[in-house]
């Protein structure tokens, strides 16, 4: 599973533990991310997508099209991945 979230971008932050004797460790902050189906009306078809629960709020604020059509302007990972669609 990618590391990543495909719609915001998120990736894990890093810092320290800090027990209660206050030794520190390093540890890692992981996003909350989802696989996640999401169907295309405009192509009749289904769209897998890695996306953190952010990114889902953001899939439902501006609508799937939209997400679709911006990574797909900005991001050649993903581009490759989901196709051109059919604008292109």
């Amino acid at each position: 599973m990618a590391t990543y979230c495909e719609v915001t971008g998120r990736r894990p932050g890093f810092g320290k533990a800090v027990s209660h004797s206050h030794r520190r460790t390093s540890r890692r902050f992981d996003p909350n991310l989802q696989r996640k189906r999401f169907f295309l009306p405009s192509e009749n078809r289904w769209v897998r997508l890695t996306v953190s629960a952010k990114g889902i709020k953001t899939i439902d604020a501006q609508g799937i099209e939209a997400v679709i059509a911006r990574l797909r302007a900005t991001d050649p990972d993903v581009r490759r991945r989901l196709g051109a669609g059919r604008d292109a």
